[in-house]
């Protein structure tokens, strides 16, 4: 999304700008992943418990039928499509099963490793360059995967207000959510148009972005980040040509990933004997909705503990305090689904990647590829590489 002339590519070796994303110290890991277990700690042992005992959620996971639990797994597989769907819009020549290997792999870093999300975009890149794909077939994939995952977000608290309406069920405060969420939007998708309409606007914007990001990166005594703009501006033009013919295609993909997960959702905790008068299937999406923007702040790794907060408390607000117990069994069902599942689908998807090697080959060669590659860097640290719930 940029626009101005590009900026001459990097001298670096794209490896070494792979390498750059996941470069942290490991004294910097371990204090963030022992933050991260401190805070998942507090939340199961001390918080969820306040919504309801654990051996009350662990009747009801023994009510759940083995046809119930088909079920379950069934909308989790077609979960797990509508991701590699999506990525296959966004990425022109990628096949469904490197879809699903790219997809699970990198999604199983992100969602266990502190600060994943940035070595997941650096995953991406190695797996990517290793299948053919070049420098900038990396960069749109992450960004345009990002943006579309970051505009359905906004937009999924808006649309959960309206069927709240619809149902009967709305209030002061929904409308003024929907007020808010609708005036974030607006501004976000006019500073999107903006970028595409106008190469000089998007050279500006880029220049803007890049001294915010240098004023924060001087903080924790970083370099500034040089050439935004330019990158920008290249971007910009890179995602034009790509979205002119594949828009409609990654909108409808990538809503059916939301939708699917939602129904994941719905479909825990009703097997969990939550029912549609104890918490309405409006009020269920709406939850689903706001903590799905919890997943946008990468507190832990894959939001564990902070997002089933959100959806637990949520919920239990919402039904009658008997239902309680099976609310967060639904819940934690849910996040088994879509988040447990990940990880070892991940680690086995890993191991596909190193095995098959017919499937290895070089990457055509590109003038800009370093600066293509330095836009993934600048992307790294977005939580969006996580496709999990």
């Amino acid at each position: 999304m940029s626009d101005q002339p590009a900026a001459p590519a990097d001298d670096r070796a794209p490896a070494a700008d792979a390498a750059e994303v996941t470069k942290h110290s490991p004294a910097r890991r371990i204090i963030s992943g022992v933050l991260s277990l401190l805070i998942v700690g507090g939340i199961f042992v001390f918080a969820v418990p306040k919504v309801a005992d654990y051996s009350e959620v662990w009747k009801a996971f023994q009510s759940l039928t083995g046809l119930e639990l088909a079920a379950l797994i069934g909308a989790m597989v077609f979960n797990l499509f509508t991701y590699w769907w999506a990525n296959m819009a966004a990425l022109p020549g990628l096949k469904l099963s490197r879809a699903a290997v790219l997809t699970q792999t990198t999604t199983s870093v992100a969602n266990t490793l502190p600060g994943g999300g940035a070595i997941a975009v650096g995953l991406t890149y190695t797996i990517l360059k290793s299948w053919g794909f070049t420098g900038t077939n990396v960069a749109l994939y992450v960004g345009v995967t990002g943006i579309w995952n970051i505009f359905i977000k906004l937009a999924l608290p808006v649309i959960s207000i309206v069927f709240l309406v619809i149902a009967g069920e709305s209030g002061s405060a929904y409308v003024v959510a929907a007020v808010v969420g609708v005036i974030v939007l607006a501004i976000a998708v006019g500073l999107l148009a903006a970028l595409f309409a106008s190469e000089r606007l998007a050279y500006r914007i880029g220049e803007a972005v890049g001294k915010v990001m240098s004023f924060f990166l001087k903080l924790v005594r970083k370099p500034p980040k040089t050439g935004a703009g330019d990158r920008a501006v290249q971007f910009r033009e890179d995602t034009i040509g790509l979205v002119e013919g594949r828009w409609l295609r990654l909108t409808l993909t990538t809503i059916l990933s939301q939708v699917a997960l939602a129904f994941v959702l719905v479909l825990s905790l009703r097997s969990m004997g939550v029912s549609e008068q104890d918490v309405s299937t409006a009020q269920i999406f709406a939850v689903f909705a706001f903590s799905r923007l919890l997943s946008a702040v990468p507190v832990t790794p894959g939001g564990v503990g902070v997002i089933d907060l959100g959806y637990i408390g949520g919920l239990a607000a919402a039904a009658p305090e008997a239902e309680r117990a099976a609310v967060v069994a639904g819940v934690l069902m849910f996040r088994a689904l879509t988040y447990g599942v990940q990880i070892p689908l991940g680690a086995f998807t890993y191991l596909i990647w190193r095995g098959k090697k017919d499937w290895r080959r070089d990457a055509a060669e590109e003038p800009d590829e370093g600066d293509a590659v330095t836009a993934v860097v600048d992307r790294a640290d977005r939580p969006e590489a996580s496709r999990g719930a």
